[in-house]
C-alpha cells in the first residue's frame, strides 16, 4: 500500500492510524529547555526549515556541526560540545527536521523524509550561518548525513568523525535479507511499516525511545532527568510523520521524490569518501558490524582513522571524551 502512496497520503493514513487507535494528537508540544551546558536555543531560517541550534565557542572558531540520530536529540552532545568549544571550536548542534525547536516555515511544503532532504537541510543551516567548511560529526541519523555531505559535497567538509562507518542506505541492499540475529536488532523498522507502528510510536513516544536507548546501549546506565532533556524533542508536531516517513523511505514503502532523483543516483552507487575520516564503532551497540571496521574501510580514501571504544549506539553521549577527542584529530588528519 505504500510504495503507491503520495507522501501527503502516508501523513492521511499515519493520522487515520492514530485517531482509530483513539490517539489524540500531540499538538504545539515544544521541546524542553536545552540543558544549561548549552545556554540559550537559537533558531534560524535555513532551507525549508526554521532550524533550532545550539551554538557554543567563540564565533571565530574553526566550526564543527555535530549531528544526532533517533531516538535521540542535541543532548546526546551536551558533553561534547563544551569540550570542543572550550578548544577553540565554533560548535553547531542542530536539532533535525521533526525534532525539537526544528520547524517547517511553511505547513504546507512536503515533510519530506528521502536520506538527502537531511543533508540538503544541514548545507543550507552552514549556509545560514556562513559556515564554508565544517568538521562534521555524528551517529546513527548523524553518520549517514555527514557521509552523505563528505560524499557529494566535499569542498563543504574538512574532516568526518562518523559511527559506525559508512552509512548511506543502499535502497537495493535493504531490500535483501540478511541473518535472522541481524533483523532482530532492526525490529523497529519493520514494527513502523504498519499502521500499528505508526499509531505505537504516536501515542507511546516516550517509552519507545527509553525501549530503545536500553536496547541500543545496553552497558549505559542512563538517569531520568538525561532521557526526559531528550524525549522532550519527540513531541514536535511532525517527529511522528518524519520519523515513520524516513524508514520507511529506507525499505522502499514510500516513493523517493523527483527533486532528489539526480542525488539518489550518485548515492546509489555507494560514492566514495574521501576526506579525512575517524570512523568509530561502539564495542556494544548492536549494529556495529563484525570486523573492526573492515566492512566499510574500502569507502573511505582519504587520510583515515579506525577507533573503537567500550559502548553502546549513542558514543559521544556514553563515551563524551573519546569522541570530543576523535573530533580534534579527524580535524589535524
Amino acid at each position: 500500500m505504500f510504495a503507491n502512496s503520495s507522501r501527503r497520503q502516508f501523513l492521511v493514513t499515519t493520522g487515520t492510524a492514530a485517531v482509530a487507535a483513539g490517539i489524540a494528537p500531540v499538538i504545539g508540544s515544544g521541546p524542553a529547555a536545552a540543558s544549561p551546558r548549552f545556554g540559550q536555543i537559537r533558531n534560524i531560517q535555513a532551507g525549508v526549515l526554521n532550524t533550532g541550534y545550539v551554538e557554543l565557542g567563540p564565533s571565530h572558531g574553526e566550526p564543527v556541526v555535530l549531528m544526532h540520530g533517533f531516538p535521540y536529540d542535541i543532548h546526546s552532545f551536551e558533553e561534547v560540545a563544551p569540550l570542543l568549544a572550550a578548544r577553540g571550536h565554533r560548535v553547531i548542534v542542530p536539532y533535525f527536521r521533526g525534532h525539537g525547536a526544528t520547524t517547517f516555515l511553511s505547513a504546507s511544503t512536503p515533510r519530506n523524509v528521502d536520506q538527502a532532504a537531511f543533508a540538503l537541510d544541514i548545507i543550507a543551516l552552514m549556509d545560514a550561518l556562513k559556515i564554508p567548511r565544517a568538521i562534521l560529526a555524528g551517529f546513527d541519523w548523524g553518520s549517514r548525513t555527514g557521509d552523505i555531505i563528505a560524499a557529494l559535497w566535499p569542498e563543504r567538509v574538512k574532516a568526518l568523525v562518523s559511527v559506525t562507518g559508512y552509512l548511506i542506505t543502499n535502497l537495493a541492499m535493504n531490500r535483501t535479507p540478511t541473518l535472522p540475529a541481524n533483523e532482530n536488532a532492526w525490529w523497529y523498522q519493520y514494527y513502523f511499516a504498519t499502521d500499528r507502528g505508526a499509531a505505537g510510536l504516536t501515542t507511546y513516544r516516550k517509552e519507545m525511545g527509553d525501549f530503545i536507548w536500553k536496547f541500543n546501549s545496553p552497558t549505559w546506565k542512563y538517569s531520568e532527568a538525561t532521557y526526559a532533556r531528550t524525549s522532550a524533542a519527540f513531541f514536535n508536531d511532525d517527529w511522528v510523520s518524519i520519523v515513520i516517513g524516513n524508514y520507511r523511505w529506507r525499505q522502499s514503502l514510500l516513493p523517493a521524490e523527483p527533486e532528489y532523483a539526480d542525488l539518489e543516483a550518485t548515492l546509489q552507487s555507494a560514492p566514495k569518501i574521501a576526506v579525512p575520516t575517524i570512523t568509530i564503532d561502539g564495542r556494544y551497540d548492536p549494529f556495529t558490524p563484525a570486523g573492526d571496521g573492515s566492512a566499510y574501510r574500502a569507502q573511505f580514501t582519504g587520510k583515515y582513522d579506525h577507533r573503537v571504544f567500550d559502548v553502546g549506539h549513542n558514543v559521544p553521549q556514553e563515551a563524551p571524551h573519546d569522541f570530543a577527542r576523535a573530533v580534534i584529530d579527524a580535524g589535524r588528519l
